[in-house]
């Protein structure tokens, strides 16, 4: 491994994916969607009842997987941009770390773009330190620094989900990138620099393709795999990529899926179809 990145990934400790944030018109009709036909418990709730009067939030979990759904309360608002844009999509991939703002500190000085800065968020059953940093699109990475797991997040309303049904779902196994024609390696060499990753896997056009749709993607990792990230982009085929179908629906780069692990794959599918899922 090249000696400069095993530095900076000895410097850059990540304890995994720490929370997955969707932004969406209605975080209501969102949450209560991933809890009847996914499983995910309500564990919490931000919005006007509990003193932020611009949006709505619910926080979601099954196992470790932990998802936000927010939407905007009012038509200026930055969700609302963003919807307009995009339709329901992924704002953040937030990252776990032991040191928020060394984490800050280190990814700026490598060249990454802070768009939050250090932030103290408390609440009655715990506090986070978080910042974040601009990623591809208008995705972000938050840098979360959670020494107990506080969830529901520290400034959200603990709810008690007794209605539930989990289907299985264990964590986070890897998120998949969507990225621009030639926009790839920059963003692989980005999470090379900036977090100390390393190349996992590569796959050209001839390994992902039809005979009419084909696509180029590169896996990078933290070297341990608690984080995988597949970054694709667009090959030339008969007809449009399955990539390029995305960007132009998507407008942009943008998380394209959440890959999410089971013990049980037939099981959890057939519980997902059974209660709906198309």
């Amino acid at each position: 491994m090249n000696e400069a990145i095993e530095a900076h990934r000895n410097d850059f400790p990540i304890k995994g994916f720490h929370h997955i944030e969707f932004w969406v018109a209605n975080a209501y009709q969102s949450a209560h969607y991933y809890r009847a036909i996914h499983g995910y418990r309500i564990e919490g709730y931000r919005g006007p009842e509990t003193g932020v009067a611009e949006t709505a939030s619910y926080a979601l979990r099954q196992g470790d997987v932990r998802l936000i759904f927010s939407s905007a309360l009012h038509p200026e608002h930055p969700i609302n941009d963003h919807v307009h844009r995009h339709g329901p999509g992924v704002r953040d991939v937030a990252i776990h770390v032991p040191d928020a703002a060394k984490a800050l500190e280190l990814a700026t000085s490598r060249g990454a773009r802070e768009v939050q800065p250090l932030t103290t968020v408390q609440g009655d059953h715990g506090t986070w330190s978080v910042a974040a940093i601009q990623a591809y699109g208008d995705t972000i990475h938050s840098l979360v620094e959670d020494e107990a797991v506080v969830w529901p997040p520290p400034d959200f309303r603990v709810r008690n989900d007794s209605i539930a049904q989990p289907i299985g779902l264990g964590h986070i196994d890897h998120v998949v990138a969507n990225v621009e024609l030639g926009a790839m390696d920059e963003w692989v060499e980005f999470y090379e620099r900036v977090f100390g990753f390393v190349l996992l896997r590569h796959f050209d056009d001839e390994a992902i393709s039809t005979e009419y749709s084909a696509l180029m993607s590169k896996v990078v990792w933290d070297g341990s795999g608690i984080i995988r990230l597949p970054i694709n982009e667009p090959a030339q085929g008969k007809r449009k990529s399955q990539i390029e179908e995305y960007l132009d629906f998507y407008r942009g780069s943008g998380v394209q899926h959440i890959a999410i692990q089971t013990s049980d794959l037939v099981a959890t599918v057939a519980e997902a179809r059974r209660r709906g899922m198309g």
